[in-house]
């Protein structure tokens, strides 16, 4: 069935004349295809300059290897707007293993390769040999982490800004809304320049001699990016600076020196308050890809049992849900969240949130089913205490980790109200909650209200949460709670839903994992196949852990050392214990039969191999008929919080635009 024409903004200079534009004010250029909807960064800031009078136009995925396809719309009045998309572009690009990946669900038809490694420096450097005058600003996910100088994986080195290899004009970082709106005010005022320095969440370039003296000066560029011992504390000192300078309340400017340049961090914005969220949710978005697309669905069986693949697939796991929050005072170490959205939660309304349920169930496809409520830690509705919501989370401590802190406020009587009052709009037949749920929060609340109507009315079959290891060395430097904490939650679990058995339902958890994080060696990971064995757990999907910009966890990766204390870390580096990490994991596979024998006989746990019920493999590599399991071990299982699936369905980087 053809959908119903909707109004986009225009993808061409056709449709921008349509308009009535001859020369638009702002050109976006994204490494996404187009799609319109409140999850995608591109769109909520196309659509905020268009409520205030701008005239936008969208360059999705342009060919990056011919500068003229930068000039579709000419060179716009005020400036180009660029951004990788919602992942940085070579987490998309790339597995853990660092190998190509086959598919793109932000592409057209699921097809891999529409955009270049490392787009924003790509696009950026196209627009710049086209427009040599032109204002270029950077955003999004893959800017926002890489501001200053980083660790970067696929080159196993430290690169610069990327404002500097992109030679763009200025970078917003963390969620935009205010910086775009304040910029644009300066482009059209023709005071830009000067205006940078006082734009709370911009990172600019200047020279030396004009940094600000009252910012902190981190080490030089030249120190930290050093090949030693040396350079790689200097890297984690860095490092600890900007992760303890990320919340808006007490946060200072930082500066960093590239000879005789510098760049120069403004200190960030604070959190858009509700009123704000709910004004940006209210712009009227199109809610789904571009009809551009529409004749590139996907190849697959033609199987009329199955439904047609979305033409950006994508849209899937958003259309039919509702973002209710941003940001996340879990903090946990291998998340970027803290460093592009920041720990201060701040929700949407509940009313809202109902006119767009109420929206969504009149859309010609909806069938019942809201998807998703959440955001990246869907039971997070709020400031972790009343000090959090006046000045953002604190430099020197975390709400949860390693004991709930105790001015920590636990309620989800918000939340619960929300949820009910969604299940009994007219049209709705359930309302599921997909997004990551940090289980201790659940523990900690003293009812068990909540925890009863997730598992009577919201869960289909399967809770997804993730205690991701079980060694208490390698929680810790995660920044996850201990092992007591997610078996009181498993207890908590299987007592409610023994309870509902009566009435037909039957449902279980499923933990996710993450092999070879730093501090996790080979007993570490035997530790963990152990448990698997003890709860009698098989995973289909585990997560290697995938170093990427601006976390806690990456930073331990490269330098050895936990930055917080400056002590030595355990860290796999190579290909071979990764790969046994990761195997130990799925002993039960035939294929990693040899590599589960050899890291066991390294860690010395030889015992593990024989007969008895406590071993994980027999003395021989005995064949048996195997199910048509799928290995999803490569990094496909997609880290870091997106959309509303939060710690669960993750590629690292992916977050649907809860952290453009």
């Amino acid at each position: 069935m053809k959908r119903a024409k909707k109004r986009f903004l225009p993808v061409n200079a056709g449709e921008m004349r349509e308009r009535g534009v001859e020369r638009p004010d702002f050109v976006l250029v994204t490494g996404d295809a187009y799609i319109d909807h409140p999850s995608f960064g591109a769109a909520i800031v196309g659509r905020l300059l268009e409520s205030l009078g701008y005239a936008v136009c969208v360059l999705a995925q342009p060919d990056w290897r011919d500068a003229g396809s930068f000039a579709a719309f000419g060179e716009p009045r005020l400036a180009f707007l660029v951004t990788a998309g919602n992942i940085d572009s070579m987490v998309n690009n790339y597995t853990a293993a660092k190998k190509r990946r086959a598919r793109d669900v932000y592409s057209p038809g699921g097809a891999a390769g529409g955009r270049p490694d490392r787009a924003c420096v790509v696009y950026a450097n196209k627009i710049r040999e086209r427009f040599k005058n032109a204002v270029i600003i950077l955003g999004g996910l893959e800017a926002s982490l890489r501001r200053l100088a980083h660790y970067d994986y696929w080159d196993d080195k430290v690169r610069r800004s990327v404002l500097l290899d992109s030679a763009a004009d200025a970078l917003v970082y963390g969620m935009g809304e205010r910086q775009v709106t304040e910029l644009a005010k300066a482009l059209e005022s023709g005071v830009f320049t000067e205006t940078l320095p006082s734009v709370r969440g911009v990172v600019y370039k200047t020279r030396g001699s004009s940094a600000p003296g009252d910012f902190l000066r981190l080490p030089d560029f030249a120190d930290i990016s050093a090949d030693t011992d040396e350079g790689r504390r200097l890297f984690a000192k860095s490092f600890l600076l900007q992760y303890r300078n990320t919340e808006h309340g007490a946060a200072k400017g930082l500066i960093e020196y590239y000879g005789d340049v510098c760049v120069v961090q403004n200190p960030p914005q604070p959190p858009l308050s509700t009123p704000e969220l709910d004004k940006v949710h209210a712009l009227p978005f199109a809610g789904t890809y571009h009809d551009m697309y529409d004749n590139m669905r996907g190849t697959g069986p033609a199987v009329p049992a199955i439904p047609a693949i979305p033409a950006v697939p994508a849209i899937e796991e958003v259309k039919f849900s509702i973002i209710s929050s941003r940001g996340c005072f879990g903090a946990c170490s291998f998340c970027a969240l803290a460093f592009h959205q920041g720990r201060s939660v701040t929700a949407r309304s509940h009313a809202s949130i109902i006119r767009e349920a109420e929206a969504l169930t009149w859309d010609a496809d909806f069938k019942g089913y809201i998807h998703d409520v959440g955001g990246p830690t869907a039971n997070f509705r709020g400031p972790a205490c009343e000090k959090q919501a006046k000045y953002g989370g604190c430099a020197d401590r975390q709400c949860l980790f390693p004991k709930p802190c105790p001015r920590l406020k636990v309620s989800h009587a918000d939340y619960l109200a929300l949820l009910r009052r969604l299940r009994a709009l007219p049209r709705v037949k359930k309302v599921f909650v997909r997004s990551g749920l940090r289980y201790d929060y659940i523990v900690y609340d003293k009812s068990d209200e909540f925890m009863r109507e997730l598992c009577a009315h919201h869960v289909s079959g399967q809770l997804k949460v993730a205690p991701e290891h079980v060694s208490a060395r390698v929680l810790e430097k995660m920044g996850k709670p201990g092992r007591d904490v997610y078996e009181a939650f498993t207890r908590k679990f299987y007592r409610i839903n023994a309870g509902l058995e009566a009435s037909g339902k039957k449902q279980y958890l499923v933990p996710y994992l993450i092999s070879g994080h730093p501090g996790s060696d080979l007993s570490a990971a035997v530790e963990l196949a152990e448990y698997l064995r003890d709860i009698r757990h098989a995973p289909e999907q585990v997560q290697d852990f995938y170093p990427t910009p601006g976390t806690l966890s990456t930073c331990m990766y490269y330098t050895g050392l936990d930055p917080r204390d400056g002590s030595p870390v355990y860290t796999a580096r190579t290909p071979r214990e990764k790969a046994m990490q990761r195997a130990l994991l799925q002993y039960r596979l035939p294929r990693n039969y040899e590599l589960v024998r050899a890291a066991l006989k390294l860690a010395g746990r030889g015992d593990l191999i024989g007969f008895d019920k406590h071993c994980l493999i027999r003395p021989h590599n005995i064949k048996h008929k195997t199910s048509n399991t799928v290995d999803k071990t490569e990094g496909d299982h997609v880290i870091q919080k997106h959309k509303g699936r939060g710690e669960h369905d993750r590629r690292p980087g992916d977050f649907k635009g809860h952290r453009r």
